[in-house]
């Protein structure tokens, strides 16, 4: 495989609504983005990659995007843009936007000329159907609901998988797939170094045939992205793709396939779901089904596409609260879930908030949440009878809002996000939690994090060696191993608050194993016989005999 930049860079996501406001209006913006810089540069990123900033009513907190060559006022201009481009690249910092062609907002000039006749030019840049007594098919929205929403200025329906003020896009429409092309090569031009594609296994959707993710042009469609754009520049591309196998994963992300370079699996992230209820119903973890979910990853794709490393993002709790232990051992049980992931192949994702350890939410009051989709639920459910106390502990376990809460800069009010009304409530632990006190102390997650970052940059290992999954069947540690050469790096985790043992299996050698990294600072030496402390995790560089 060809060595590429982004096999050794780490990606940190920011969510600008909720990072640092500049201006005191209590939501935040580039300005604000820029400022904090030099925090990301002490962290060790190499990308950032930036939630929507375009143009926006904000129904989907910016994925409902009017106008993509336009800058949301409430974020600032597009000189700011410009000057955060290079402000960054300064400091050795790509960014890379996130790119959302699935659907536009239904105020974006494409969907207003759409609606205003059958005949008008850009009827066809969305999906439109008759539909006889009711919508013209079963599809749901992903947002509760049915996709179809009639419009009286025609008397047809439009097609929207997600809010109604979000219209899919057609993109059989040459047409469309042009402009969108052009848009592509603008931001590029202006010196982002790539995308993150919004939901773009659904770009090939037929929804006639009911076939809503991997329609049977959606290769098709990303080998024209790749030569029309993707291939003029030196970029990064990671798909959302929710519907990903490892199969489908070879088909986006294979070098010669000339597609994508990564893609976000989902797959591990379900696994407290019960499946086939969705998100919001709910089981425990069980450690077995993630260690085999994450090692098929880690080893079909070996040498023959790239992962995608990640445990939180603005979709997404955070990992702390749900798999690890956000009260009496959350430093222990955050540095454990960062060394289990940043020691495995593919390009590790930290989502603002990761790397000091912040946690979920719970709000008393439905009316302090924010997120569409939450909000959607909630009403869903409670029509359906669903007991409010049932309802709020899958919010407080899965809402996106708990990804959503203002950055924790320091102890001050608002914890130092704004000096003005924030737009979501900042999480009331920010006087225990925040950047402040974890830049303090050299025993903090951020320093961890920081040496993680950095043990992928010089060590070759990490990035290419060879995965192999130990005690497969144990269920409360995760061990694996990365082979590179004669070198062997061994990763010992204890997933939970026990205190197991762990022994070395023959055909490894303890004889002169180095600890590379841990999160206690008197780990034994020698990985031959260990009694776990909880959520004890450790890194070693085992001896050739």
């Amino acid at each position: 495989m060809d060595k590429k930049w982004w096999h050794t860079a780490t990606v940190y996501q920011i969510y600008p609504r909720s990072f640092y406001d500049s201006d005191g209006d209590g939501i935040g913006d580039i300005p604000g983005i820029i400022e904090k810089l030099d925090y990301l540069a002490e962290l060790g990123i190499d990308v950032i990659w930036l939630s929507p900033v375009y143009k926006s009513p904000n129904d989907d907190n910016g994925y409902d995007i009017s106008d993509y060559y336009g800058i949301m006022d409430e974020f600032g201009t597009m000189e700011d843009m410009e000057r955060l481009i290079e402000e960054a690249k300064a400091r050795n910092i790509r960014i890379i936007m996130d790119l959302v062609i699935n659907h536009t907002s239904d105020e974006h000039q494409w969907f207003e000329e759409s609606r205003k006749s059958k005949d008008n030019p850009y009827r066809d840049f969305y999906i439109w159907r008759d539909g006889e007594d009711g919508p013209p098919s079963d599809i749901h929205s992903v947002f509760s609901g049915p996709a179809w929403e009639y419009d009286d200025e025609t008397g047809q329906y439009y097609f929207h998988l997600f809010s109604k003020k979000q219209p899919d896009l057609n993109l059989h429409n040459d047409e469309v797939r042009k402009e969108l092309h052009k848009m592509m090569n603008f931001w590029l031009e202006k010196g982002i170094s790539g995308f993150r594609m919004d939901v773009i296994d659904l770009i090939g959707k037929e929804v006639d045939k009911g076939i809503l993710t991997d329609g049977p042009l959606l290769h098709p469609y990303l080998k024209e992205i790749n030569e029309k754009v993707l291939s003029k520049y030196d970029v990064m591309t990671v798909g959302e793709t929710p519907s990903a196998t490892t199969d489908s994963a070879k088909l986006y992300t294979a070098p010669e396939q000339n597609e994508l370079d990564m893609v976000f699996t989902f797959e591990h992230m379900s696994l407290d779901e019960v499946q086939g209820q969705g998100k919001w119903a709910l089981k425990p973890l069980e450690l077995k089904e993630l260690k085999a979910v994450l090692s098929k990853w880690q080893t079909e794709l070996h040498g023959q596409g790239w992962n995608s490393l990640y445990w939180n993002n603005h979709d997404q709790p955070r990992i702390v609260s749900c798999w690890g232990n956000d009260d009496e051992y959350r430093v222990r049980s955050a540095k454990m879930l960062a060394t289990v992931l940043h020691m495995m192949q593919g390009t590790p994702y930290i989502y603002q908030g990761e790397e000091i350890g912040m946690t979920n939410i719970r709000f008393d009051d439905l009316d302090d949440y924010r997120d569409i989709e939450t909000l959607n639920i909630y009403k869903e459910k409670t029509e359906q009878g669903t007991p409010h106390e049932e309802i709020m502990k899958s919010i407080y376990t899965k809402g996106r809002d708990n990804a959503r809460t203002p950055i924790q800069w320091n102890g001050s009010e608002n914890a130092g996000f704004t000096t003005g009304e924030p737009w979501i409530k900042v999480n009331p632990n920010y006087n225990e939690i925040n950047v402040e006190k974890a830049l303090a102390d050299e025993q903090s997650i951020f320093h961890y994090y920081k040496k993680l970052v950095q043990l992928r940059k010089v060590h070759e290992i990490i990035v290419y060696g060879e995965y192999g999954l130990i005690e497969a069947d144990h269920d409360e540690i995760f061990v694996y191993v990365r082979r590179l050469g004669e070198e062997t790096l061994l990763v010992v985790a204890n997933f939970y608050g026990g205190t197991p043992k762990f022994t070395l299996r023959e055909g490894f050698s303890a004889n002169n194993a180095e600890i590379v990294i841990s999160n206690y600072d008197d780990s034994p030496k020698s990985p031959e016989q260990i009694d776990l402390r909880p959520y004890e995790a450790v890194v070693y560089r085992l001896g050739r005999g």
